[in-house]
Protein backbone atom coordinates (compact mmCIF):
# COMPACT_ATOMS: atom_id res chain seq x y z
CA UNK A 1 0.00 0.00 0.00
CA UNK A 2 1.40 3.41 -0.95
CA UNK A 3 2.00 5.87 1.86
CA UNK A 4 0.52 9.34 1.98
CA UNK A 5 4.00 10.84 1.76
CA UNK A 6 5.78 9.16 -1.14
CA UNK A 7 9.46 9.69 -1.77
CA UNK A 8 12.04 9.01 -4.45
CA UNK A 9 15.77 8.52 -4.01
CA UNK A 10 17.61 10.89 -6.35
CA UNK A 11 21.35 11.53 -6.11
CA UNK A 12 21.47 9.83 -2.71
CA UNK A 13 18.68 11.92 -1.14
CA UNK A 14 15.07 10.95 -0.42
CA UNK A 15 12.84 13.66 -1.82
CA UNK A 16 9.06 13.94 -1.30
CA UNK A 17 6.88 13.11 -4.27
CA UNK A 18 3.63 14.86 -5.05
CA UNK A 19 0.19 13.31 -4.73
CA UNK A 20 -0.02 10.82 -7.59
CA UNK A 21 -3.75 10.10 -7.60
CA UNK A 22 -5.50 11.89 -10.42
CA UNK A 23 -8.51 11.62 -12.71
CA UNK A 24 -6.16 11.64 -15.73
CA UNK A 25 -4.48 8.41 -14.61
CA UNK A 26 -7.82 6.67 -14.12
CA UNK A 27 -9.18 8.01 -17.40
CA UNK A 28 -6.39 6.41 -19.43
CA UNK A 29 -6.34 3.05 -17.61
CA UNK A 30 -6.96 0.49 -20.33
CA UNK A 31 -4.32 -2.21 -19.91
CA UNK A 32 -6.35 -4.68 -17.89
CA UNK A 33 -5.93 -8.43 -17.64
CA UNK A 34 -7.84 -10.24 -20.37
CA UNK A 35 -8.00 -7.24 -22.72
CA UNK A 36 -5.86 -6.48 -25.75
CA UNK A 37 -2.81 -4.45 -24.81
CA UNK A 38 -2.78 -0.86 -26.03
CA UNK A 39 -0.76 -0.52 -29.23
CA UNK A 40 2.42 1.51 -29.06
CA UNK A 41 5.13 2.64 -31.45
CA UNK A 42 8.17 4.16 -29.74
CA UNK A 43 11.81 4.90 -30.52
CA UNK A 44 14.53 2.73 -29.01
CA UNK A 45 18.04 3.83 -28.09
CA UNK A 46 19.26 3.23 -31.66
CA UNK A 47 16.48 5.52 -32.97
CA UNK A 48 14.48 2.62 -34.49
CA UNK A 49 10.69 2.57 -34.19
CA UNK A 50 9.54 -0.40 -32.12
CA UNK A 51 5.88 -1.35 -31.85
CA UNK A 52 3.83 -3.89 -29.93
CA UNK A 53 3.16 -5.60 -33.26
CA UNK A 54 6.89 -6.40 -33.55
CA UNK A 55 6.52 -8.89 -30.69
CA UNK A 56 3.54 -10.81 -32.05
CA UNK A 57 4.14 -14.55 -31.70
CA UNK A 58 6.11 -14.27 -28.46
CA UNK A 59 5.31 -13.15 -24.95
CA UNK A 60 6.39 -9.69 -23.87
CA UNK A 61 7.14 -8.13 -20.49
CA UNK A 62 6.66 -4.36 -20.58
CA UNK A 63 8.32 -2.52 -17.70
CA UNK A 64 7.47 1.15 -17.28
CA UNK A 65 9.92 3.02 -15.05
CA UNK A 66 9.95 6.65 -13.88
CA UNK A 67 13.43 7.92 -14.76
CA UNK A 68 16.79 6.66 -15.94
CA UNK A 69 19.76 7.07 -13.59
CA UNK A 70 17.67 6.93 -10.39
CA UNK A 71 18.55 4.30 -7.79
CA UNK A 72 15.40 2.16 -7.82
CA UNK A 73 15.08 2.20 -11.62
CA UNK A 74 18.72 1.22 -11.99
CA UNK A 75 18.36 -1.64 -9.48
CA UNK A 76 15.17 -2.87 -11.17
CA UNK A 77 16.52 -2.89 -14.70
CA UNK A 78 19.89 -4.36 -13.69
CA UNK A 79 18.09 -7.24 -11.94
CA UNK A 80 16.17 -7.90 -15.17
CA UNK A 81 19.45 -7.73 -17.10
CA UNK A 82 20.94 -10.32 -14.77
CA UNK A 83 17.97 -12.69 -15.16
CA UNK A 84 17.25 -12.17 -18.87
CA UNK A 85 18.04 -15.82 -19.63
CA UNK A 86 15.01 -16.80 -17.53
CA UNK A 87 12.76 -14.68 -19.74
CA UNK A 88 14.42 -15.95 -22.91
CA UNK A 89 13.76 -19.52 -21.72
CA UNK A 90 10.08 -18.64 -21.46
CA UNK A 91 9.95 -17.34 -25.08
CA UNK A 92 9.60 -13.84 -23.71
CA UNK A 93 11.03 -10.52 -24.79
CA UNK A 94 11.46 -7.67 -22.31
CA UNK A 95 11.28 -3.92 -22.96
CA UNK A 96 11.73 -1.02 -20.57
CA UNK A 97 9.79 2.19 -21.22
CA UNK A 98 10.18 5.64 -19.69
CA UNK A 99 9.51 9.24 -20.70
CA UNK A 100 13.24 9.92 -20.97
CA UNK A 101 14.59 10.82 -24.42
CA UNK A 102 16.14 8.08 -26.59
CA UNK A 103 19.50 9.80 -26.05
CA UNK A 104 19.24 9.67 -22.25
CA UNK A 105 18.07 6.06 -22.40
CA UNK A 106 20.97 5.20 -24.71
CA UNK A 107 23.51 6.51 -22.23
CA UNK A 108 21.73 4.75 -19.35
CA UNK A 109 21.61 1.46 -21.27
CA UNK A 110 25.30 1.71 -22.13
CA UNK A 111 26.42 2.59 -18.60
CA UNK A 112 24.37 -0.21 -17.03
CA UNK A 113 25.12 -2.82 -19.70
CA UNK A 114 21.42 -3.47 -20.25
CA UNK A 115 20.76 -6.29 -22.70
CA UNK A 116 17.16 -5.56 -23.69
CA UNK A 117 15.51 -2.63 -25.51
CA UNK A 118 14.71 0.65 -23.77
CA UNK A 119 11.98 2.64 -25.45
CA UNK A 120 11.32 6.37 -25.18
CA UNK A 121 7.75 7.42 -24.44
CA UNK A 122 8.81 11.05 -24.55
CA UNK A 123 5.32 12.11 -25.73
CA UNK A 124 3.76 10.20 -22.81
CA UNK A 125 1.27 8.31 -24.97
CA UNK A 126 2.10 4.71 -24.01
CA UNK A 127 2.29 5.27 -20.27
CA UNK A 128 -1.09 7.00 -20.36
CA UNK A 129 -2.62 4.26 -22.51
CA UNK A 130 -1.36 1.62 -20.05
CA UNK A 131 -2.52 3.62 -17.01
CA UNK A 132 1.05 4.03 -15.75
CA UNK A 133 1.29 7.82 -15.54
CA UNK A 134 1.93 10.42 -12.84
CA UNK A 135 0.45 13.83 -13.60
CA UNK A 136 2.92 15.30 -11.12
CA UNK A 137 5.94 13.45 -9.77
CA UNK A 138 8.77 14.34 -7.38
CA UNK A 139 10.11 17.92 -7.64
CA UNK A 140 6.89 18.89 -9.48
CA UNK A 141 8.00 17.06 -12.64
CA UNK A 142 4.99 16.76 -14.92
CA UNK A 143 4.09 13.60 -16.84
CA UNK A 144 6.35 10.80 -15.65
CA UNK A 145 5.83 7.04 -16.05
CA UNK A 146 4.77 5.10 -12.98
CA UNK A 147 6.68 1.94 -12.22
CA UNK A 148 4.56 -0.81 -13.74
CA UNK A 149 4.82 -4.29 -15.22
CA UNK A 150 2.66 -5.98 -17.83
CA UNK A 151 2.81 -9.44 -19.34
CA UNK A 152 1.42 -9.51 -22.86
CA UNK A 153 0.87 -12.90 -24.49
CA UNK A 154 1.62 -14.01 -28.05
CA UNK A 155 -1.75 -12.72 -29.26
CA UNK A 156 -1.36 -9.30 -27.66
CA UNK A 157 -3.60 -9.85 -24.61
CA UNK A 158 -2.63 -8.58 -21.18
CA UNK A 159 -2.10 -11.55 -18.85
CA UNK A 160 -0.59 -9.69 -15.88
CA UNK A 161 -0.81 -6.04 -14.86
CA UNK A 162 0.80 -4.29 -11.90
CA UNK A 163 0.87 -0.50 -11.60
CA UNK A 164 2.66 0.75 -8.50
CA UNK A 165 1.73 4.00 -6.81
CA UNK A 166 5.04 4.31 -4.99
CA UNK A 167 8.15 4.71 -7.13
CA UNK A 168 10.13 2.99 -4.35
CA UNK A 169 8.29 -0.30 -4.88
CA UNK A 170 9.31 -2.95 -7.40
CA UNK A 171 7.06 -5.22 -9.45
CA UNK A 172 6.55 -8.78 -8.22
CA UNK A 173 8.91 -10.56 -10.58
CA UNK A 174 8.03 -13.99 -9.17
CA UNK A 175 4.37 -13.45 -10.16
CA UNK A 176 5.48 -12.20 -13.57
CA UNK A 177 7.53 -15.36 -14.09
CA UNK A 178 4.67 -17.57 -12.82
CA UNK A 179 2.34 -15.91 -15.32
CA UNK A 180 4.82 -16.51 -18.12
CA UNK A 181 5.31 -20.15 -17.11
CA UNK A 182 1.54 -20.61 -17.34
CA UNK A 183 1.57 -19.33 -20.93
CA UNK A 184 3.93 -22.09 -22.15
Amino acid sequence: MASEQQQLLIAGRWLPAANHHSPLTTKFMSATVGNQAPAFSLYDTEKNKVSLEDFKGQNLVVLFFPMAFTSVCTAELCSVRDSLSTYNGLNTAVVGISVDSPFTLGKFKEEQGLNFPLLSDFNKEACQAFGAYYDTFVLDLKGVSKRAAFVIDKEGKVRYAEVLESAKDLPDFSKIQQTLAGLQ
